[in-house]
């Protein structure tokens, strides 16, 4: 089966981008060196290409009934048009079949965005479940999506976008709104990276010029692999690796995003409840030389833990991960990690490791 293409697919080619399979997506890898990219989000502004991912809106008769159901957080948080909210959908087991981020837009008007190598499965779910409430649910097939982050990257999207200023300036951190007359271009201050920014949505027809645009005004373009360290520098999640649909959403550090406070009854919570958490979800610091991957045994003094994700940390200049460890195992531990049938002495931190450019641990 050939790749899908986004609608920046010749502009990467134009560019040198070495070109990856990431979920049926051909896409940029890097455009010549991980390192600078990497660099240049965290201390002035690149911009992904995440058109790959799946928006989705939401509409009908009942849609927070629906969204209620649906998710593990509680849609009645969105108090405010245009906020938005992180969570996942769980299956009956109380297994994640994808995380997402869910935004008000007033009214009965809710997006979804969703994960592109999930994207089939997401939907044949939420049609399921969008049944009983008489919700619509539409994916959004002509447009792409530009990320643009950095602690420059708003002010760079504002000098390639001035009419943008108005309304994009006063957006709070997880909110997002309609910046043209049509409201076809939804500015998001979101991202995935640990640094300030905004997810732009727009019209297909429009993203190689807001692409080139932005290069102009001097924003790095950026691929999936200097997005990875970027996310996993952050202490976010990766669907795939820190959950799937065997993994409950409590032992992949999401608990923050599991709302069992009021009585809804969202799919999955009665697993949720009866199992309760069985995993601690930690950062690792490597303290020897040699590179934490993902699914490398971790060995505590309280059992076997196992890597979710690792790498290299451009910021640190060390090697960190992310790891489900037993619950006795908690930051400030030393353990020890096996890397090609050795093991290396590692140091258990809090899951997030460096936010605003600043390190954390």
């Amino acid at each position: 089966m050939s790749l899908q293409h986004t609608p920046l697919y010749e502009a990467h080619i134009a560019s040198g981008a070495k070109m990856v399979d990431f979920g049926g997506w051909e896409m940029p890898l890097n455009y010549g060196s991980q390192i600078e990219e990497h660099h240049a989000v965290r201390k002035d502004a690149g911009m992904f290409d995440v058109s790959h991912m799946c928006a989705v809106d939401v509409d009908g008769i009942r849609p927070k009934s629906f969204l209620k159901r649906l998710i593990a957080n509680n849609v009645d948080k969105l108090t405010q048009p245009g906020k938005a909210l992180y969570s996942a959908m769980l299956n009956n087991s109380g297994g994640v079949i994808d995380d997402l981020i869910v935004y008000w837009r007033g009214g009965d008007s809710y997006r979804v965005v969703i994960n592109a190598s999930t994207a089939t499965k997401d939907l044949a779910h939420m049609n399921r479940i969008a049944e009983a409430y008489d919700a619509d649910i539409t994916p959004k097939k002509d447009v792409a999506m530009i990320a643009v982050q950095g602690p420059n990257a708003r002010e760079k999207v504002f000098k390639a976008r001035p009419e943008w200023r108005a309304a994009g300036e006063p957006l709070g951190v997880f909110f997002g709104a309609a910046v043209d007359d049509k409201g076809e271009v939804f500015l998001a201050r979101t991202g995935y990276t640990g640094e300030d920014g905004f997810e732009i949505t727009l019209p297909a027809a429009q993203a190689v010029k807001l692409w080139s645009d932005l290069k102009e005004a001097g924003v790095r373009e950026c691929g999936l692999g200097a997005r990875d360290t970027l996310r996993l520098e952050a202490g976010m999640n990766l669907y795939g690796n820190e959950m799937n649909e065997t993994v409950s959403p409590l032992d992949a550090g999401m608990g923050w995003t599991v709302d069992m406070k009021a009585e809804r009854e969202f799919i999955g919570r009665d697993a949720l409840e009866n199992k309760g958490q069985s995993w601690n979800f930690v950062g690792l610091k490597l303290l020897d030389k040699g590179v934490m991957r993902s699914h490398m045994k971790v060995h505590t003094a309280a059992g076997e833990g196992e890597t979710t994700s690792g790498s290299f940390s451009p910021t640190l200049g060390v090697s960190i991960a992310l790891a489900r460890v037993p619950m006795d195992v908690k930051a400030g531990d030393e353990v020890e990690v096996e890397i090609r049938d050795k093991r290396v002495k590692a140091l258990v931190t809090k899951p997030s490791f460096v936010r605003h450019g600043k390190a954390l641990v």
